[in-house]
């Protein structure tokens, strides 16, 4: 593959096209704002030159709800050899494709399992794939040049092709991407009129949970939209944990000790249920969970202590497996907390506090 168009340069587009241009292809870009083409281009991400013939691979990077009409602009224009899209709901737009009567013996679904908060071009990174998975969804109809193609593009951005059916696909994505952006914003939207006093002692449980809940509006509801049934399946389920869950707190505040003990069991229930469900997140490059000790340093926040706190971690010969930082509220300093094997968490403590680490037990 030497030769890519990308149609539509947001955030998941624009990255594709650095992360192609990188490795040496020539990407052509286009989007319906020329700004935002224009953009793309001023970053690396290409040229905004039409191509002068068709292309190996086009990459239809626009809200799942205009899958279907760019592609099959694409294809009347005969853009390209081969065509994907990286739309983050799948069934829908093949549907559509089929209905217009697109091509789709040179067309396959695909989804990278990758973003960020921000939106738009600006926002796009190289890098953003590296290590991701990217769901291809092939059907009868897909020939193997295309299925190659998109394998190649796969590659090309670093990433880990993992081949679903679009319907399994967008189940699995209302679990474990759409729901958890509304469950994110939903506990935000209790901080709107809080009081100043409790938004101040917020601290990195909060910071953890409501972090996705920055995203653009406007491109949830794109996705959102082409995935609510099945978003709405997940909610009605968490919704009746939650009616549980209420009813168990509120039985805590009686005085029948029978009710209590029952709110108790069923509080304590959906904890360990959680606790379940956490551990089945993979974990490091897709491997299978792994338990870690976690070693908490304090560090000032001035430039260069992360910097020196990871030299010595690295002269003292552990390996650092994950790394999460804590701002104390009020305090100059920091909470490094460094994920290590169990078996060189204590000979990590000894040492740095015998190179002046603040080590916290």
């Amino acid at each position: 593959m030497r030769t890519v168009a990308v149609v539509g340069t947001g955030l998941i587009g624009t990255s594709a096209a650095l992360a192609l241009t990188g490795r040496g292809l020539t990407v052509y870009l286009e989007d319906a704002d020329p700004d935002a083409a224009r953009t793309a281009a001023s970053l690396g991400a290409g040229t905004t030159d039409e191509p002068s013939g068709p292309v190996d691979l086009a990459i239809v990077a626009v809200p799942p709800a205009l899958v279907g009409k760019v592609l099959a602009d694409c294809q009347r224009r005969g853009l390209a050899r081969c065509y994907t899209d990286v739309a983050s709901v799948k069934a829908g737009p093949r549907a559509e494709v089929g209905s217009l009567g697109c091509d789709t013996v040179h067309y396959i679904g695909g989804h990278p399992m990758a973003g960020r908060e921000q939106s738009g071009p600006l926002a796009a990174r190289a890098d953003l794939f590296e290590g991701r998975p990217w769901v291809l969804t092939p059907t009868a109809d897909t020939d193997t040049d295309t299925l190659n193609a998109a394998l190649e593009l796969v590659a090309l951005c670093g990433a880990m092709p993992v081949v679903m059916d679009a319907a399994a696909h967008d189940r699995a994505v209302a679990l474990v991407s759409h729901a958890p952006q509304l469950f994110s914003s939903l506990v935000a939207a209790r901080l709107e009129h809080a009081d100043e006093t409790a938004v101040r002692l917020s601290g990195q449980g909060v910071r953890d949970v409501t972090r996705i809940a920055a995203s653009d509006p406007r491109m949830w509801l794109d996705i959102l939209s082409a995935n609510a049934g099945v978003v709405a399946d997940v909610l009605e389920e968490l919704a009746v944990d939650l009616g549980v869950t209420v009813a168990a707190l509120r039985s805590l505040e009686t005085g029948d000790e029978e009710a209590r003990q029952a709110g108790s069991a069923d509080i304590e229930a959906v904890i360990r249920r959680g606790n379940q469900g956490q551990a089945r997140i993979p974990g490091k490059h897709g491997a299978p969970p792994t338990r870690y000790e976690t070693v908490i340093v304090v560090i000032g926040d001035q430039p260069g202590e992360l910097g020196r706190l990871f030299s010595e971690v690295a002269q003292i010969g552990v390996n650092i497996e994950d790394v999460a930082i804590e701002h104390s509220t009020g305090q100059q300093v920091g909470l490094a907390q460094l994920s290590v094997a169990p078996a060189t968490a204590k000979m990590l403590v000894t040492a740095l506090r015998g190179r002046g680490w603040n080590v916290r037990d």
